[in-house]
């Protein structure tokens, strides 16, 4: 008894010397392993999830490319690169705050968090005031008196859209009227997935906020040291898988066909 007593204490001791290791795990290497591994299954059914909504967009694209490229027009090109410059920021300055925690130094790794939470907060911020200028223009799909042909917000009013749907080519009535109804429903199509996946990404930015506030606080508490930062690692994957998801909405949705705009 005694014996095995003497040998658990070494570990015992080890353990509460070092309080951020949780007690199965025989040191911080294998407490860090795990938790990445984790994060990385994560994000393998989150790149599943992201899979199937990009999948059912592109089928519908090569289906109707011309009305989603006439409604891929009407978004704000400036705001959507400005918006992903905003997010680049903030997985620099992520990786920033992780090499700043490797080097020890708690004041700039601080600040490097607050940095991405700003810069998230303003893509969020931005993305908001999107959302509602579309709303105004009456591009939310659900809206019942919804017409992209006339009125304001309408596809026809962006230079190069009515040569690029055909209607400066009909000249019958009825057609015009069947030619209207299909860019109607098919418009509509392109606007729902776009504010699925912007709206999904949206939320999953709300969650990584939300994580770095956390990390912010831990890191002003000095939890985080050049040994043991697992926790702002598994974040900062997080963050950049979120960042990479927009890396491809921006072109999907923003750059189908500006020919001509």
């Amino acid at each position: 008894m005694s014996d095995s007593h003497a040998m658990e204490t070494p570990l015992a001791v080890e353990h509460e010397a070092r309080p951020e290791l949780r007690h199965h795990f025989a040191d911080e290497q294998q407490q860090r392993n795990a938790a990445s591994l984790g994060m990385w299954w994560f994000l393998g059914t989150e790149i599943m999830f992201f899979g199937g909504m990009f999948c059912g967009y592109l089928v519908y694209r090569r289906m109707y490319f011309t009305e989603f490229a006439a409604a891929s027009r009407t978004l704000n090109l400036p705001i959507g690169a400005f918006n992903t410059v905003v997010l680049l920021c903030s997985s620099l300055t992520v990786a920033m705050a992780v090499r700043f925690a490797q080097l020890g130094n708690r004041k700039m790794q601080v600040r490097m968090l607050l940095l991405t939470l700003v810069f998230g907060l303003a893509f969020l911020g931005i993305k908001g005031k999107e959302w509602g200028d579309k709303y105004k223009e009456h591009h939310i799909p659900t809206f019942n008196h919804y017409n992209v042909i006339s009125g304001e917000g309408a596809l026809t009013n962006v230079k190069g859209n009515a040569e690029l749907l055909g209607l400066d080519k009909i000249t019958d009535p009825v057609k015009r009227q069947q030619r209207e109804a299909e860019i109607q429903q098919r418009t509509k199509i392109f606007y729902s997935l776009y504010f699925a996946l912007t709206g999904m990404h949206a939320i999953h930015m709300i969650i990584g906020v939300g994580i770095f506030i956390v990390i912010t606080w831990m890191a002003h508490k000095g939890r985080f040291t050049p040994e043991y930062h697992t926790p702002l690692e598994i974040a900062g994957l997080y963050w950049h898988f979120v960042d990479i998801v927009w890396i491809y909405l921006f072109p999907l949705l923003y750059l189908i066909d500006r020919r001509g705009a």
